[in-house]
């Protein structure tokens, strides 16, 4: 993964909480989001840990333009809790996770993990208030139950455990399906519901219930 974030200190203390996991490795580190695009560029990792605020270009410009560049790496957004209406742009930008910056070690690890494995996370701290305060903007015109309507038992099946947080490989063992029919499944959803990411499927499965908050 490539880690971005203005702060040395920062930097320096979540790259070593990440990689006292085996799984994660951290190939590039970046003081701005030009440079973390440059380095997402050079390695292609699988995630790119941006800082949502950093000087001259910011961890929102950093994400749109990996969308563009890098569609396949996924991007988590590091933030803090009082920043909501940045956490509204990161989802537009297409963001596939927010992580606190003083979030206990074992969420980051967690969070990055998540995303990887091809799910979404959302800190618990912010969940319910980015489900509460944002996701009036993803219902439009019409409830989010009635935008489940055109779904079949087996997609709703999906999203309720997409909506949890759980990866493709852990929706498949719930279900008894291969991991390649639930990526399928699930890019079908996001499809026919117009949402550009799990995360926004994770919001719409709370406001209709699917998902206790």
């Amino acid at each position: 993964m490539v880690l971005a974030d203005d702060e040395p200190a920062i930097r320096v203390g979540v790259a070593a909480i990440l990689t006292t996991d085996p799984l994660i490795e951290v190939v590039g580190e970046a003081a701005d989001g030009r440079e973390a695009v440059e380095l997402v560029r050079r390695h292609r990792p699988d995630i790119a840990l941006l800082d949502i605020r950093m000087p001259r270009f910011d961890g929102l410009a950093a994400a749109a333009e990996l969308a563009a560049v890098a569609p396949d790496v996924s991007v988590i957004i590091l933030t803090t809790f009082d920043e909501d209406e940045y956490v509204a742009s990161a989802l537009a930008a297409g963001a596939a996770g927010f992580l606190l910056k003083a979030a206990d070690p074992r969420e980051l690890i967690l969070g990055v993990r998540s995303v990887a494995e091809g799910g979404a996370f959302l800190s618990p701290r912010i969940a319910q208030r980015v489900i509460t305060e944002l996701g009036d903007g993803l219902v439009r015109s019409r409830s989010a139950r009635e935008r489940l309507a055109s779904l079949t038992n087996r997609e709703r099946d999906v999203l309720t455990l997409a909506g949890r947080g759980l990866s493709n490989q852990e929706i498949g063992r719930e279900l008894s399906l291969a991991e390649g029919t639930v990526k399928a499944h699930v890019s079908a959803i996001l499809l026919r519901l117009s949402l550009n990411n799990r995360v926004q499927a994770a919001i719409l499965a709370y406001e209709a219930g699917l998902v206790a908050g």
